[in-house]
């Protein structure tokens, strides 16, 4: 008997994975061939039996619903995008930069040239977070 997923921490996706979730995320539920025609158009070559076997593990684990009511199995993310995300920063930034987000800011800014734009709209959530200072 599996496991609910609902009952369990939330996993951390693989670098697979969540290539798979930000294609069901932009596009909504999707087939197999879908995913990995979007895969191979907008990340890299992947194999059809790759991604298939992928978006399978990801149902086991939780990760994807599928429904089976057609003859095209269409697969939908159960995990939500904006608290996938930040448990994927949260753990990058304890891992990284010791839960620092000034550091990694100033590592953002300091390794890319940030455009006036990008620097206005920090400024502007930085504003909206503290708007006394």
């Amino acid at each position: 008997m599996k496991d609910d997923p609902k009952n369990n921490p939330q996993s951390e996706p693989t670098r697979s994975e969540l290539e798979i979730l930000q294609v069901l995320w932009k596009h909504g539920p999707s087939t197999v061939r879908f995913v990995n025609d979007h895969l191979n158009d907008e990340k890299r070559s992947v194999q059809y039996t790759s991604t298939l076997k992928i978006m399978q593990i990801m149902t086991d684990k939780g990760m994807l619903a599928r429904d089976e009511s057609s003859m095209k199995h269409v697969y939908s993310p159960l995990l939500e995008e904006k608290s996938t995300k930040g448990l994927l920063l949260d753990r990058f930034l304890d891992a990284t930069f010791n839960g620092s987000a000034a550091t990694l800011l100033m590592q953002l800014l300091g390794n890319k040239k940030t455009s006036k734009d990008e620097l206005d709209e920090i400024k502007a959530l930085i504003n909206k977070i503290n708007p006394d200072k």
